[in-house]
C-alpha cells in the first residue's frame, strides 16, 4: 500500500468507550454502522442525506474527536455558545496515517456568525484580521476558507452550501479539489448540494435507514431529485 500523507485513515469504535446502542445517536443507523463495522476515509468523505438522517452529527464528532473546535475552527479555537453536541465524538477512535499533519479546520453554516463574532474578538496577531461582519453571508464563507485552508490538514465542512449561490459553490468546490489534489489534505463533507457532492476523488456515502451506502454521483437520490425537478418542476409544484 502507498504511504498516504493525509491525516485520518480509519473510525472505529473507541475499545474501552463503547456507546450503548439503545441511546442516541447509536440509535441512528448510519452512525450504528461505524460503531460495528469502522468507516475506511481516503482523500475525501462526502456524505449526503435527508435531514435528520445522521450526516451532521458524524461530521461533527469527526471533527471533534480531531480536537476541533465544535462550533467551528482550528484546534486552537475555544468558541462556544451553548453545547449541543452529541456524546459520540467521546466514543470514536481515529486511526491517523504515520507521520501526516494534524492541522486541521472545521466549519459549519449554522454556527458562522457567532463565530466570527468570535475571530473579531481575538484577532490575528500573525497576519491580517478579515473584516467577516462587513460582507455578505457568501462572501464571507468564501473568504474565510481561503484564508484558513491552506496547506496540509483535515478540513471538515457541515451543510457550506446553506451560505453560497451557485458560483459560490462553484468557487468552493474549486478550493477543495485543490487541496485534495495536493495529498496532504482531506476533506470531510455533509451536503445537499448535488454540485459540491460531485468533488472529484470523493468517497460518496447515502446516509439513511440503511446506514452508510457508496453510490456513484449520478444515482444518488439528491442528484436524480434534482434533475426531475429541474426537467420539469410542475410535476412537483403541482402537488404542493
Amino acid at each position: 500500500m502507498a504511504f498516504e500523507r493525509f491525516p485520518l485513515r480509519r473510525l472505529t469504535e473507541h475499545p474501552k468507550n463503547t456507546l450503548d446502542r439503545r441511546i442516541w445517536p447509536a440509535t441512528l443507523a448510519p452512525v450504528t454502522t461505524i460503531l460495528d463495522e469502522g468507516l475506511d476515509l481516503g482523500p475525501a468523505t462526502v456524505l449526503v442525506g435527508e435531514n435528520g438522517s445522521g450526516k451532521s452529527t458524524i461530521v461533527e464528532a469527526i471533527a471533534l474527536a480531531y480536537g476541533l473546535s465544535p462550533e467551528g475552527g482550528s484546534t486552537g479555537a475555544r468558541h462556544s455558545t451553548r453545547s449541543t453536541e452529541s456524546v459520540l465524538a467521546d466514543h470514536l477512535q481515529l486511526v491517523r496515517n504515520a507521520g501526516a499533519t494534524r492541522r486541521g479546520y472545521f466549519l459549519r453554516a449554522e454556527t458562522m456568525h457567532g463565530f466570527f463574532t468570535y475571530l473579531e474578538s481575538n484577532p490575528s496577531t500573525t497576519g491580517p484580521n478579515v473584516p467577516f461582519h462587513e460582507m455578505s453571508h457568501g462572501e464571507s464563507f468564501l473568504e474565510l476558507v481561503v484564508d484558513r485552508f491552506r496547506g496540509p490538514g483535515l478540513w471538515v465542512l457541515d451543510e457550506p452550501e446553506s451560505a453560497l449561490s451557485f458560483s459560490g459553490c462553484l468557487a468552493l468546490l474549486g478550493v477543495l479539489k485543490e487541496l485534495v489534489a495536493s495529498g496532504k489534505s482531506q476533506v470531510i463533507m455533509s451536503t445537499h448540494s448535488p454540485l459540491l457532492a460531485a468533488l472529484p476523488q470523493a468517497q460518496i456515502l447515502e446516509v439513511g435507514s440503511w446506514g452508510l451506502r457508496p453510490r456513484p454521483w449520478e444515482d444518488l437520490n439528491l442528484v436524480t431529485a434534482w434533475q426531475a425537478f429541474l426537467t420539469a418542476p410542475e410535476r412537483y409544484l403541482r402537488h404542493l
